[in-house]
């Protein structure tokens, strides 16, 4: 009984979102966080960019409307986030094939490139290091390798941090300071 209660209330929050989806551009500027790992693995290494994903729903205030959409395979929630807008997707599928959830969000939403940030893990930094990248190779990283071939292009910035990567995307919001 509370199952099909869960799943209609699920129904609901994924057919908002496609109302979302389906609406004209957002008139704001608009950002796709991707947290990439293996769906169902929570607690490893290898799945840390859907728990910081997790941490930065937490303060945003969307941790309760993840929805799942079946056109991108993958979670989403749609956070304000000043005057810009940003779709959260934890991909619910293995890390080797993140990059078909990430590119079809993409163009679900009308994304470039340019306007992704991939959350992951980066096995050769010691634990708890930080560091932020804008395109280059996958050196290594399946997930991003996947991303890069999905979306034909390498201009994804990747970071791992949940301060920082706010920051970033505040800052480019607002665009170069105004002179006076």
């Amino acid at each position: 009984m509370l199952r099909s209660g869960l799943f209609r209330s699920g129904m609901r929050r994924s057919w908002a979102l496609r109302q979302c989806v389906s609406e004209a551009r957002f008139p704001g500027k608009r950002w796709l966080v991707a947290g990439l790992g293996n769906h169902g693995m929570p607690g490893t290494r290898h799945s840390v960019g859907m728990a910081v994903l997790g941490q930065i729903a937490r303060r945003l205030g969307v941790a309760e409307s993840w929805a799942r959409d079946s056109r991108c395979a993958a979670d989403l929630a749609l956070a304000p986030f000043g005057d810009a807008q940003l779709v959260l997707l934890r991909p619910r599928r293995l890390m080797n094939v993140n990059g078909r959830s990430v590119a079809q969000a993409a163009e679900l939403f009308g994304l470039t490139a340019e306007e992704i940030y991939l959350v992951h893990d980066e096995l050769d930094k010691p634990l708890g290091k930080l560091a932020l990248k804008l395109g280059g190779s996958a050196r290594g990283h399946n997930g991003v390798r996947s991303c890069i071939s999905c979306l034909n292009s390498s201009a994804m910035l990747r970071l791992r941090a949940t301060d920082l990567l706010l920051d970033h995307i505040r800052a480019r919001s607002q665009g170069p300071p105004s002179s006076l």
